[in-house]
């Protein structure tokens, strides 16, 4: 009983041993190179691809976008100012001083005095700053433009019927205005017609 046993056991052991070999048998002749343990690669964050630096802004371009952004919004207020028969409509001051505001200030009062008023669009055609000195104690921009008045109708306040007006008078012209950078911010100080057609 105890001899068959062991018998037994030997098959076991010995099937196992072939089944072993043939296994072996079926794989590369290399000897298997040892595995490295396991580890976690440290995460490391890449660093940002550094940006091309922006070519800081020529202040003269600067100085010249904001001046004419100030003109404008001048013209803008001044629409405002000769339609109001109370002469008080439009921030005119925020864009405006000097002889500029002058000249609005009396133009709209001696049209409230004769109750007319002044109503439609003006359009500031291709407004270019042909000089800009800011390195003065004011900087300043010289700003030309073709000022075009023909859809800005003078009429009376009350009927609204138009006003006669000199037939040769200009309806599109050639102005040139002088924008100063006050501590306030830029303001128009001169606005001229040069007596040219644009």
């Amino acid at each position: 009983m105890t001899r068959t046993l062991n018998r037994q056991q030997w098959r076991k052991i010995t099937l196992a041993c072939a089944t072993a070999v043939l296994a072996v048998g079926c794989t590369s002749n290399e000897p298997a190179s040892p595995k490295p343990p396991a580890t976690t690669a440290p995460t490391t964050t890449a660093a940002p691809e550094p940006t091309p630096s922006e070519t800081p802004a020529d202040p003269a371009d600067t100085a010249k976008s904001e001046a004419i952004a100030t003109y404008l919004s001048y013209w803008k207020e001044t629409e405002k100012r000769y339609a109001d028969k109370t002469n008080k409509a439009g921030d005119l001051k925020k864009y405006a001083a000097s002889a500029a505001l002058s000249q609005v200030e009396q133009d709209t009062e001696r049209m409230r005095r004769r109750n007319t008023v002044a109503l439609g669009t003006v359009t500031v055609g291709n407004p270019t700053a042909v000089s800009a000195d800011i390195n003065r104690q004011i900087p300043n921009v010289v700003i030309s433009s073709c000022l075009d008045i023909s859809q800005w109708q003078v009429l009376n306040a009350d009927t609204k019927k138009p006003v006669t007006l000199p037939k040769e008078r200009l309806l599109r012209y050639v102005i040139k205005a002088t924008v100063e950078k006050w501590p306030e911010g830029w303001r128009v100080i001169r606005d001229e017609p040069q007596g040219k057609k644009c």
